[in-house]
């Protein structure tokens, strides 16, 4: 299970940090984790935003129910280690398809160069 962001100072530091993606259903912020608040693993951390302009309590409970699903699902396979992310629900995030929601957030990463480095390749290369 990943490591949440819960103070209010590591969202502001993330903001701060200004590289974001907007897509349809999430905004992705990320930022490095700074040395002196690490996570306990190497792995990255992540936070949820949902403001009121998203709906009523209901419907922005839903919305987070469906970013955490989302960040517990992809963020261990594909977001590199040792950074912070914070996950920003948006008016379409609570009826948005989970795999077009995953899809977003699998998009945010790849444009903001965030993905995991891939273990190089163990398949010998045939020669001439």
């Amino acid at each position: 299970m990943l490591e949440r962001l819960k103070i209010r100072r590591q969202f502001l530091r993330v903001a701060a940090n200004r590289r974001k993606w907007a897509a349809p259903g999430v905004v992705l912020q990320i930022a490095p984790q700074p040395p002196d608040d690490r996570a306990r693993s190497d792995g990255p951390r992540y936070g949820l935003t949902v403001s009121r302009r998203v709906g009523n309590a209901v419907v922005r409970n839903r919305a987070r129910r469906r970013l955490r699903a989302v960040a517990e699902d992809v963020l261990p396979r594909l977001a590199a280690p040792a950074h912070d992310y914070v996950l920003i629900g948006r008016q379409d995030t609570p009826a948005r398809d989970f795999r077009a929601l995953a899809g977003d957030l699998e998009a945010g990463l790849r444009k903001l160069g965030a993905l995991r480095q891939a273990a190089p390749d163990a398949t010998p290369r045939a020669t001439d």
